[in-house]
């Protein structure tokens, strides 16, 4: 009689022949269990990878000087999401600027917005 139990792969159900601590037959099912388990999760984070980006696209559209005054509207008609930004820097006097990577925006008391490009330290 043998001791020996028979593993099964995760993904396809095929016997597994190896190592004793295989879960999967090969690396093609490795991926497709992977991809599958996490594809919610990455399908998330790839649309607001993308809604970054097309925001800071936006916004260095707009800002060839390093400094740009503009109006509101004009980044909402281009698409621009509000709600997302990678980073908030407050200052003291000024207020807050809102960053998507190294472009940047300050609402000002008009109600524009001056664009900002941040610098390397």
């Amino acid at each position: 009689m043998s001791n020996h139990v028979h593993k099964f792969c995760q993904e396809c159900g095929a016997l597994i022949k190896g190592r004793a601590d295989k879960k999967f037959c090969d690396d093609h099912c490795r991926a497709n269990y992977n991809n599958r388990i996490n594809s919610s999760e990455t399908h998330y984070m790839r649309s607001v990878i993308h809604v970054l980006r097309r925001n800071r696209r936006i916004l260095k559209d707009l800002n060839h000087t390093g400094k740009t005054k503009v109006d509101c509207d004009k980044l909402r008609h281009r698409g621009f999401d509000f709600t997302y930004f990678t980073n908030i820097d407050e200052t003291g006097t000024e207020g807050r600027y809102y960053y998507c990577f190294d472009q940047g925006y300050i609402l000002l008391k008009d109600g524009d917005l001056l664009l900002v490009t941040r610098q390397p330290h």
